[in-house]
């Protein structure tokens, strides 16, 4: 049997109000029958423009040129909207990462899931039910005759993709396109979703996946085509690729992954020579504590979502909490922000109450405690530019001419031009807009940052730039951090002690070392072996 994808000189292009711009520029792509293939690269590779085009949905401003762009040997280059109709479903499944956008939300999963057996005619009306049961217990959601029944919003986050998989398997295809289907997941969560795309590959299917993710990759595709602005630069089977990188960018995305090897070591070539020492991580004395939490718990009406959660993070410390979706963590990052009040607990701050007092006592501290989200965008008001999102934090009895000076020497601290300054958020990448959020933090040199999720929706690189840069600020100011994350190797490479939590409650916590070489929990023991593991050269 020939393969079922075949692109040969694949170009895309898009008119914009400042010209053409190239998406796609040459590629060419072969998917087997029982093949796994892997499109890696970061935000703008053009990878995930590759995989939409393969189902007739780059967009009407999309000028597609290719020598060769066969589907289940059929040539598709000249498909109208009809025609297209019947290839997504029936010839080619897709994922997309968020399951929550793609599915209906004014439709039950089972809706979704018979429009398709519907659409391409798989079974008579009478059998669709069944089907649609079938479809989801082949994908293993639990209950699957009452989850049909519920609306996107009513699963959690594993249970929706499950379904938006069953849905693209509805249809009977020989390949399915899987575009970053577990980035939002939880590590347990995409761990059961990796095991699933085996157990259906096993079964017969085809797969392309498109992913960010080296270790995700590793896991389970036969090749991998590395892309960068548009092109393919490296290619080549898994292992070999992963284990002897040929080309610097290959290599880059590599030496940028964080894990407990990188520990102590730069990750990215922006912020310095990679994998050189990272500053030496300040001295915690003991008893010299930046914040105290007894006792915390949170209950909304009969559920406690924070149960009797107690810590301390010396000054220059970096404390990792951990745990997935649900557990609470992002609960406590709140408290100890002082946004949400316990219901029992305290928090005491550069030993001042914190918790259950007026914010006129919080006040006089507030500037030493800053936070960080995982998309500063929404903490940004959005009429102000760079300039002023920074200038907020700054002493308001500073002159104006110094207010400038102080900006820009933030901006360079965080490796960022001056020529920002008169941007506003929206117009700035991502890992930009994440720098700008730094800057504005460190402008009142704070003794504490809370950092919830910063960096998992990141690409690797900008992820190793931002994680580099918060290791330079505490070496070089001292400020201490609550890092809150559910990417164990993030926590891994930068927390010197780590917490893990689950359904509200601390289950671990010790030395970041300890915790992960010598787990004594069965729900940390369970994070870990879910961690999905990148197998590379060693390199130094």
């Amino acid at each position: 049997m020939g393969d079922l994808v075949s692109v040969e000189d694949l170009h895309v292009t898009f008119d914009t109000p400042t010209g053409e711009v190239a998406a796609v520029r040459g590629i060419d792509l072969t998917v087997a029958a029982g093949e796994c293939v892997a499109i890696v690269g970061e935000s703008g590779s053009g990878k995930s423009v590759t995989a939409r085009t393969l189902v007739g949905l780059a967009g009407r401003d999309a000028r597609i040129r290719a020598a060769r762009l066969e589907l289940a040997g059929t040539d598709v280059r000249a498909h109208r909207p009809r025609d297209w109709r019947q290839v997504r479903g029936r010839v080619a499944g897709l994922v997309l990462q968020d399951a929550l956008v793609s599915l209906d939300p004014l439709r039950t999963v089972g809706a979704e899931i018979a429009e398709v057996l519907a659409t391409h005619e798989i079974v008579r009306r009478s059998e669709r039910a069944g089907r649609v049961g079938h479809l989801l217990d082949l994908v293993h959601v639990p209950e699957p005759q009452r989850r049909a029944r519920q609306h996107p919003h009513q699963l959690s986050g594993g249970l929706r993709q499950r379904a938006l998989i069953a849905s693209a398997l509805a249809g009977e295809p020989a390949l399915l396109i899987a575009d970053e289907p577990t980035t939002a997941l939880d590590v347990t969560v995409q761990a059961q979703i990796l095991a699933l795309l085996a157990e259906r590959r096993a079964a017969g299917l085809s797969l392309l996946l498109i992913s960010h993710d080296l270790a995700v990759v590793a896991q389970i595709a036969d090749r991998v085509l590395v892309m960068r602005d548009g092109r393919v630069v490296e290619q080549g089977p898994t292992e070999r690729l992963l284990r002897a990188p040929e080309h610097p960018y290959t290599r880059q995305l590599l030496d940028a992954v964080p894990s407990a090897s990188s520990r102590g070591r730069r990750l990215s070539a922006t912020t310095g020579p990679a994998r050189t020492a990272l500053p030496a991580r300040p001295e915690v004395r003991r008893g010299d504590t930046v914040l105290t939490a007894t006792g915390l718990t949170k209950r909304y009406g009969d559920h406690t979502v924070v149960r009797d959660v107690g810590f301390t993070i010396g000054r220059g410390e970096t404390l990792g909490l951990v745990g997935e979706s649900g557990s609470g963590k992002s609960t406590v990052a709140r408290i100890v922000a002082g946004l949400l009040e316990p219901d029992e607990g305290t928090v005491a701050f550069e030993r001042t109450p914190w918790t259950s007092v007026a914010e006129r006592t919080r006040r006089p501290l507030r500037r030493q405690l800053q936070v960080i989200s995982q998309d500063p965008l929404g903490s940004f008001d959005p009429r102000w530019n760079v300039q002023r999102v920074i200038a907020e934090n700054l002493d308001p009895d500073i002159s104006r001419a110094d207010r400038t000076d102080h900006v820009v020497e933030l901006l360079h601290r965080v490796g960022l031009d001056r020529n920002l300054l008169g941007r506003h958020p929206r117009a700035l990448s991502g890992g930009q807009r994440q720098r700008v959020a730094i800057a504005r933090a460190i402008a009142t040199r704070p003794s504490l940052i809370i950092c919830d999720e910063p960096v998992s929706a990141l690409d690797v690189s900008v992820q190793a730039q931002v994680l580099d840069l918060l290791a330079d600020l505490r070496a070089a100011d001292g400020t201490a951090l609550l890092f809150i994350s559910h990417d164990l190797g993030v926590v891994h490479h930068l927390a010197d002690r780590v917490l893990v939590m689950a359904d509200g409650a601390v289950v671990e916590q010790g030395p970041v070392g300890d915790v992960f070489t010598y787990p004594r929990h069965d729900y940390t023991r369970s994070l870990l072996a879910a961690l999905p593991a990148l197998v590379t050269t060693g390199r130094p």
